[in-house]
């Protein structure tokens, strides 16, 4: 096991998955408790059934076990390895707080946090709509200030958040160069600009024709470390729109925590609990689908990160 900082009165743990990560940590930040980050790397038997499990404390190595001695007064697991380890801490005497629907009965935590599209229910259950992540109005003017350059590309600028297929998505390749054509001939023909990121299900090929179209004009194309560091933070901040692909629940709930227009592509080819999602940001009228006109309209900031963390507080009695 992996981890870094002193003891601290609260953990976060999780299996390293950026998702899962970017979740905890948000968490631990809107509670406003400095904390010590575990990687877990759990050992067979239990990575096979976690959260299951008996004789755990063994399970995540030599570290966790002699940190037990001394359990924090609050423990944040996200995904499934973590699930087990927050079993484990509550026995040890810690208020645990897990993220996602950790499969087996809510009463082993003292506080579940699951999508609202998961339909978990349990009175010590929270639900959210999407996903945990850090933007708020104080993320982004920090993104702007560090990503100053790309305020200064003209407007309107397109931020285009670019996935791939995957379980619930099918997302072939011929589907997202239709999208990413459109989006292109729309603000080609207003002036703009083209702010692109791509994730590791994108098709290579389709990112490197992007990187051919923006060459010579005003955008940029980052698909991965090799463009340099990543610019995703300042593509939130300093867009005037977004358009984001269905298959991505957290791409989806950061995009929609910023107070410009999120449109949504794909949304034929989804299904399964991120189409529920998604349909709920539609009923609410956050998101639109994606057309060919990119038209603004009025938005209210996706912000359940605060809230959730507010009812933490609450529950808790933090």
């Amino acid at each position: 096991m992996e981890h870094s900082g002193t003891r601290s009165a609260t953990w976060t743990l999780c299996d390293g998955h950026a998702g899962n990560l970017r979740q905890v940590l948000a968490l631990a930040a809107a509670l406003g408790r400095p904390a010590r980050e575990w990687t877990l790397h759990t050992h067979a038997p239990w990575r096979w059934t976690a959260p299951r499990g008996a004789f755990a404390e063994h399970a995540f190595g030599a570290s966790f076990a002699l940190a037990l001695r001394t359990p924090p007064e609050l423990a944040i697991g996200c995904g499934r390895q973590a699930a087990l380890a927050t079993r484990v801490l509550r026995r040890r005497g810690a208020q645990t707080v897990q993220i996602l629907d950790p499969r087996i009965p809510t009463r082993h935590w003292d506080l579940v946090i699951a999508p609202e599209h998961d339909r978990l229910d349990g009175d010590n259950v929270i639900a959210m709509l999407g996903s945990l992540h850090p933007v708020d109005d104080d993320w982004l003017a920090a993104a702007r200030v560090h990503f100053g350059a790309l305020a200064t590309l003209p407007q309107p600028r397109t931020a285009l958040l670019l996935g791939g297929a995957s379980a619930h998505a099918r997302f072939d390749p011929a589907l997202l160069e239709t999208i990413v054509t459109g989006v292109q001939r729309t603000t080609e023909a207003e002036g703009g600009c083209l702010l692109v990121t791509t994730s590791r299900r994108t098709p290579a090929a389709l990112a490197e024709r992007l990187r051919h179209h923006v060459a010579g004009r005003s955008g940029l194309v980052w698909s991965g470390p090799g463009d340099g560091a990543n610019p995703y933070p300042g593509l939130l901040a300093c867009a005037d729109r977004i358009v984001c692909t269905a298959d991505s629940v957290n791409m989806l709930s950061e995009a929609c925590a910023t107070d410009v227009p999120v449109f949504v592509a794909g949304l034929a080819q989804l299904s399964g609990r991120p189409r529920r999602f998604v349909e709920r940001l539609l009923e609410l009228g956050r998101v639109r689908p994606l057309d060919d006109t990119l038209a603004p309209f009025t938005v209210t900031p996706l912000r359940e990160t605060a809230r959730v963390a507010a009812e933490v507080k609450r529950r808790l009695g933090l």
